[in-house]
This record gives C-alpha cells, structure tokens and sequence, in this order.
C-alpha cells in the first residue's frame, strides 16, 4: 500500500484570525517550501498558507495522460492527503467558499482532479499549468455544484508536458460542474509561471466573495 507522507508546512497568520485557507500544491520534483515561495508573489498576506508535502516529491510516478491505472496507487493517496488536509481546515470554522487552491503542473493536475471530484463553492482555483488526470477521462467521476467559483487555468503552447487539449477538456469539466473559468494559453512560453498569469491568480484571491 502506497500512502503519501502527513507532512503539511503551514505559514502566515492563524487560522482562526484570517478565516481563510490557501492550499498549494507542488509540482513534480519540487517541494511544498517551493510552493510556498510563490505565495510571496501573490496577495496573500490576510491568508493562512498550507502546503502538503508528496513523497519523494511526486504526487505519482507517471504522466498525467497515462492511464489512471498506471499512477496508483499513488493518486489514490494523493487525493486522501488533499481531503485529509480540506477537511482539517473546514472542521475548524472555515467554510468552502473561504477555501482556496494553488497548483502548478503536477500540482495543478492534482487539484483539478481533486476539486473536479469534490465541487463545491470554493473560494477560487489556481491552475498553473495542469488538467485533469486520465489517459481518457472519466465524466462519471466528477461531482457537485461549483456554484460560480472563479476558476484561472493556464498553460504555454506547446507545453511539453501539459496538451491545450486537455486543457480545454478540462475547462469543459468544470463549467459543466458550474465554475467561472478563465482559461489562458501562451504561445511558446516556458513550462513556468507568467506575470500575467499571477496578476489574474492575484485578482481571484482579492476579490471579496459574493454570498
């Protein structure tokens, strides 16, 4: 049985002071200290930051365009993590649509999956450079009510590991779940994080949410 480590970093101003959770979810290889580096980036100072750790540093072991089978279960354990650590944050007061995520590539591949399967009003959806996982997707996986939560899905073209096409698979996914998507495509930019990309995250995160 493949189970991901607990190890959560978390950063910023208590939860019971600010009332509002941003999780963020690294990429491939990298680390939850180098996801947190992005935050300073971005407006977040009246959030409580969470960064879960994966394993040896990869959520799962193979492209997320492999068959599902492929990656467990590894995305299994995956998802449990990001449901252990969602539901933490909301038995302690917070509700969903205070609830905010942050992921890039295999960390935005992973939260799309995750929300995609758990929608909810969340606060809004950061997805630097990720869809969701599958060789070919499974409709039938994905439930709830997104209920208007703003959603910025980008990605270069061409990425080498991310396709425009399930990119845009992806935001079909979501608007039928009832998200607000805002998709971007670069041309011929580097698999990285644009300016651009974080002045739109940027007004998600200070927009004040609508009741």
């Amino acid at each position: 049985m493949y189970t991901h480590s607990n190890e959560v970093i978390t950063e910023g101003k208590p939860l019971s002071e600010t009332g509002k959770a941003l999780i963020l979810v690294h990429g491939r290889g990298a680390t939850a200290e180098s996801i947190l580096g992005l935050a300073q980036q971005l407006p977040v100072q009246d959030f409580t930051l969470y960064a879960p750790q994966a394993t040896n540093h990869s959520w799962y072991p193979y492209s997320f365009m492999a068959p599902e089978e492929q990656n467990q279960p590894a995305l299994d354990s995956a998802l449990e993590r990001l449901d252990e650590l969602v539901k933490s944050i909301l038995d302690q007061g917070v509700k969903s649509e205070d609830l905010y995520f942050a992921g890039f590539s295999q960390g935005a591949c992973l939260t799309s999956e995750y929300t995609s399967r758990n929608a909810r009003k969340y606060g809004g959806l950061l997805l630097f450079t990720g869809g969701l996982i599958g060789q070919q997707l499974d409709t039938s996986k994905y439930k709830g009510d997104f209920a208007g939560t703003p959603v910025l899905i980008t990605t270069g073209n061409p990425d080498p590991h991310v396709p425009v096409s399930r990119v845009e698979e992806t935001v079909g996914v979501m608007e039928k779940l009832g998200a607000s998507v805002t998709k971007k495509v670069y041309p011929g930019r580097p698999h990285t994080i644009g300016r651009e990309e974080l002045e739109l995250a940027s007004q998600i995160l200070k927009a004040p949410n609508k009741d």
